[in-house]
């Protein structure tokens, strides 16, 4: 037992050794560097200099004015304008944020591009619309965009902006749109998206454009609302036959993404949804 105790003295004295030589040695390496120790917890100088790296996407989604003779949330008055802006719910909002959520899920697998995270919104006249070259503009059939909105809507998709539309059935939301997209652009048409186009198939070749239908219709044993029976893929270009505008008209893409866990919404419409978002995004990023 004396031995073992000595032996365990001879082991703690050498070692007290090692620690207090160790000490020493970082105690010198910093005075020849002319300065003191780091203090407890902080970041090494070159870790601190390193910017963390920003998301090369956004999906952005355009606050709007609902139009309450089109039949948007904003009934007061029965004037152009109504509620339904930034600070209220409005037509903008719909299936937010549940939809965003899916679809960035969705890009990020289906595609290469670092997509940011969370629920993002603009409006026309915010300085922040210039870092989002991606607009999402949901049930536009009942969007109301002053002229000032407009003129800046114009100028922004004139400047190399894109603007995807979903949600809006029939005739009567049809002119809804139109009603402020005259605006926009009162001296080009509105055309159908030829099948050859290079929005249909910059990653996916999407021949078969089947009709994307919300949730309600298909509970109630259909595809459409309204009058909406046909979909139709329409678009605005400029001059260079750049795609500006894509229109998803008599169709609701926003319900796809959001049902995507939905056991009621069938996979496989959520899944061409998915791949239309993406040749959107990678079209718009691209040209």
């Amino acid at each position: 037992m004396r031995r073992w105790r000595q032996q365990v003295g001879l082991a703690l004295a050498a070692g007290l050794v090692v620690l207090l030589s160790v000490g020493a040695a970082i105690g010198a390496g910093a005075g020849a560097g002319g300065g003191a120790a780091a203090p407890r917890g902080a970041a090494p100088a070159a870790a601190a200099a390193v910017k963390p790296i920003q998301p090369e996407f956004t999906f952005t989604r355009l606050i709007y004015q609902d139009n309450s003779v089109f039949g948007g949330f904003g009934g007061f008055g029965g004037g152009r304008g109504g509620r339904g802006g930034r600070g209220g719910g409005g037509s903008w909002r719909t299936d937010a944020p549940d939809a965003e959520f899916h679809v960035q899920q969705g890009l990020r697998r289906l595609t290469r591009v670092d997509v940011n995270q969370g629920f993002h919104a603009v409006g026309l006249l915010d300085d922040e619309l210039w870092d989002a070259p991606f607009l999402y503009g949901v049930e536009v059939g009942r969007w109301y965009l002053s002229d000032e909105e407009a003129a800046k809507l114009r100028e922004y998709l004139l400047k190399g902006g894109f603007l995807m539309v979903d949600d809006f059935h029939g005739t009567l939301q049809w002119e809804g749109f139109m009603e402020s997209m005259r605006r926009v652009f009162p001296d080009r048409e509105v055309v159908d998206i030829p099948d050859s186009h290079e929005v249909f198939h910059v990653l996916f070749d999407l021949d078969s454009r089947v009709q994307i239908p919300g949730i309600y219709a298909l509970l109630n044993g259909v595809t459409y609302e309204q009058d909406g029976v046909d979909p139709h893929w329409r678009g605005v270009f400029d001059d260079n036959g750049r795609l500006m505008v894509a229109i998803n008209f008599n169709m609701d893409m926003g319900d796809a993404w959001e049902h995507a866990d939905t056991p009621e919404y069938p996979q496989p419409l959520t899944a061409l949804a998915y791949r239309f978002a993406s040749n959107y995004v990678l079209y718009a990023m691209s040209h």
